[in-house]
């Protein structure tokens, strides 16, 4: 039996609310973060973080516990806050509980290792835009914060034993997916969706969103195809668990790959932009298109998903 709807918001009043509240748990969480820090590494430790200094082993460790306190924690607790106590719709904002097929997780696999060259070309043009000159000054900053941001990425990626890629695989590859997943695919997607009536436009504002997130601005064509991606994973599929698990796929395979250059296990270097051709690019484009119509198309199936307790699932 279908609840009743539990608010009147409108679209535009959820997302503003959705705003402030993500704001101040991301303050709060901050706050935990830097005097968790303080208290048990010192503030000196900050100020080595904020300028990837990383000669004491202990900065690193500090770095762990920011990132999980101050970045991690708040993008999984404000869309649960904002779901449970402001829309009071967990089910509908979170899309948790919504079964699917196991199939599609074998369809996201495929998506996930197809979509690379792809993601490749895209970075490779994203490189190479230039800002007009009268933008200089915001083109210096942009590349000055890309560069402070790869630092931080890269003393989390430098990996001397199996641990160390187990730790990167949880945070990067599990917390990471499953906070960013509900945040964007989950809240933002559903009140966007609301806002514009239209699924393509809700998928792509939320990728676009969710690649300004981060702050990366010269990685930013890239990310915004993965999170369109994610998005047509948990439209076509009505869970976020696909998209998740995407995401999880993604991350998880950068800090296993960069592991095993590393320890010289293997000779392809994962920063390498020039591994594909463009052949290779156009059969990445028409594959991924292909998957998600056969996704949709097993996502919507009845046989696949036979209806239970009145309702459908998947």
């Amino acid at each position: 039996m279908m609840k009743s709807p539990v608010n009147h918001l409108s679209p535009a009043k959820q997302f503003l609310l959705f705003v402030a509240v993500f704001a101040g748990v991301f303050v709060a969480c901050n706050i935990l973060g830097f005097v968790v820090i303080a208290v048990f590494f010192g503030l000196k430790i900050l100020t080595d973080i904020g300028t990837a200094n990383f000669s004491n082993p202990q900065t690193l460790r500090a770095l762990y516990i920011l990132q999980i306190l101050a970045m991690t924690l708040p993008i999984f607790l404000g869309p649960w806050v904002f779901s449970k106590w402001v829309v009071k719709n967990t089910e509908e904002y979170l899309r948790t509980n919504k079964r699917f097929h196991l199939i599609l997780l074998a369809l996201v696999f495929v998506i996930m290792m197809v979509s690379v060259p792809l993601i490749e070309v895209l970075g490779n043009f994203n490189q190479g835009l230039v800002l007009p000159k009268w933008l200089k000054g915001l083109e210096d900053w942009m590349r000055a914060s890309e560069k402070a941001a790869e630092l931080l990425t890269a003393a989390i990626l430098k990996m001397n034993t199996i641990w160390d890629v187990i730790k990167n695989v949880i945070l990067l590859g599990v917390l990471t997916a499953i906070a960013e997943e509900i945040m964007f695919r989950g809240v933002l997607q559903t009140i966007l969706h609301k806002w514009t009536k239209n699924i393509h436009a809700s998928i792509w504002i939320g990728a676009a969103l969710f690649s300004a997130f981060h702050m990366e601005f010269y990685g930013f064509l890239p990310r915004m195809l993965l999170g369109g991606i994610f998005g047509y994973l948990v439209a076509y599929s009505g869970s976020i668990w696909p998209a998740i698990w995407g995401h999880f796929l993604n991350n998880s395979t950068i800090v296993v790959v960069t592991y095993l250059y590393q320890k010289n296990i293997i000779t392809l270097n994962p920063e390498d932009t020039n591994v594909f051709n463009t052949p290779i690019y156009l059969f990445s484009l028409i594959i991924i298109i292909i998957l998600l119509i056969v996704y949709k198309k097993v996502a919507l199936d009845k046989k696949l998903n036979p209806v239970v307790n009145g309702e459908k699932l998947g």
